[in-house]
């Protein structure tokens, strides 16, 4: 039987490319809101595809504004308005383990579970951007490896916390007035390093017993969070041979966490521009980039780095100094490609565009497929996290014609099969800790 590939898809207000919104005929004003949102979920349900996913970062980039769309709903409330218009396709929210709690965003999570009938996913990020600091009163943001230990403890708290209500605590006897059976609810009870967390949920166990845990990171420490809890990776892969090599680092990181080696489904971001020819698909290429302002385009590459943008002279080429001073997860990737090649930092931030290190492609339906394909047969994925360049028209271009061509080659779905954000993924419920459900009539009073 053929690999089938799995689809997730990155939803923003316009698409990928920062010049989506200038390109694609709706009213830039109202029609960014939740509506679009509905409706590009409910598109992708269309295309049978496995989820859809929200990026976020409690922050806003202000430079940013001024050029493209730049509002973030909170996922988890957005995600349950996209759940309740949909059935099946699963819903990946991100989450910071450094600017939330784990009881409280337990909770949520498992709220999110129980209101969508088991199509919760959690993006675990740590957070990169230091100047979310300061919106929480902090003088300052966690380094990169205290952040990923929080992280990983923060992880167990709340699957712990999931894991609380054993799968028959609710009794429901009308006859004996017992609703629930006290010792079948147990509190986390957790003291940690970092955390201290003494009860139970308000919540029972979520349906998939945990929502489906998704890691972004692809630094050392990353990797090594991802096989230690990730059902899913999102990563920056440019080729198959890369993707090859970062699945090798992830299975021997699960092998070192005690778990199976292909356990985790990995989904590199793809980011894409269709056209019915080549010709036409490089001229909508070219329209984007024609719309791209070259100030935000260096601004932004040096925003992605973490690097001081008041030091940049665009003109000229970084200077090892400055490049010193980068703080990002895409910051060694840009640095080295901004030292190596010599040319003024603003001539680079036309070069180095969208997800550092990721893929991009122009193409028709019928060569975007072969690329899924082989990517997935290979071993260079497991399918990939789609960047529409234009939302709604590229992820509506890629419904109606690539996913058609994958279906007929036996590599996508024709439909969905199972009810859970697990089931689309081919990933098992996750069975309760506690002693197996036993008969409520053998606990009668």
């Amino acid at each position: 039987m053929t690999r089938q590939a799995h689809l997730n898809v990155f939803l923003s207000t316009g698409g990928y490319h920062e010049s989506g919104w200038l390109v694609q005929d709706y009213d830039t004003v109202t029609d960014g809101g939740i509506a679009h949102y509905r409706s590009a979920t409910r598109t992708a349900e269309r295309g049978v595809l496995d989820s859809v996913f929200l990026a976020d970062v409690p922050n806003l980039t202000k430079f940013r504004a001024r050029y493209f769309p730049q509002i973030r709903w909170d996922p988890i409330t957005l995600l349950a308005v996209l759940g309740a218009d949909t059935s099946h396709i699963g819903l990946f929210g991100t989450a910071s383990t450094t600017y939330n709690e784990p009881y409280e965003l337990a909770r949520r999570f498992a709220t999110l579970d129980h209101t969508t009938g088991g199509r919760a996913g959690w993006n675990i990020v740590t957070t990169s951007n230091p100047a979310v600091a300061a919106n929480f009163g902090l003088e300052g943001h966690p380094e990169h490896g205290n952040r990923y230990a929080r992280a990983a403890e923060f992880v167990d708290v709340v699957r712990r916390l999931w894991d609380g209500w054993e799968d028959d605590a609710i009794v429901g006897d009308r006859s004996s007035g017992l609703w629930a059976e006290p010792d079948r609810i147990h509190p986390a009870d957790f003291h940690g390093e970092f955390y201290d967390v003494a009860g139970a949920l308000p919540v029972p166990r979520p349906p998939q017993g945990h929502p489906v845990l998704a890691q972004a990171g692809s630094s050392p420490a990353g990797i090594d969070l991802a096989g230690q809890v990730a059902d899913v990776v999102f990563t920056p892969q440019p080729t198959i041979a890369a993707g090859q090599a970062f699945r090798a680092k992830l299975q021997a990181a699960s092998r070192r966490h005690g778990r199976d080696e292909n356990s985790v489904r990995i989904l590199p971001g793809l980011a894409f521009v269709l056209g019915s020819t080549e010709r036409e698909a490089v001229e909508r290429r070219r329209e984007l980039e024609d719309r791209a302002d070259p100030e935000l385009r260096w601004r932004n590459l040096a925003h992605n780095a973490g690097l001081d943008q008041s030091l940049i002279d665009p003109n000229l080429p970084l200077s090892p100094e400055v490049a010193a001073t980068a703080r990002s997860p895409f910051a060694q990737y840009i640095v080295t490609e901004a030292l190596a090649s010599g040319r003024p930092f603003g001539e680079l931030g036309a070069v180095l565009t969208g997800l550092p290190g990721g893929l991009e492609f122009t193409g028709t339906p019928e060569q975007l497929a072969d690329l899924i394909e082989s990517w997935v047969l290979e071993g260079g994925s497991d399918g990939f996290t789609l960047q529409p360049t234009t939302v709604p028209d590229s992820l509506e271009l890629f419904v109606d014609h690539v996913v058609p061509i994958l279906q007929n080659r036996g590599v996508h779905r024709t439909e969905y099969s199972g009810a859970t954000l697990r089931d689309h993924l081919g990933l098992p419920d996750i069975p309760s800790p506690h002693r197996a459900p036993v008969s409520a009539d053998s606990h009668r009073r």
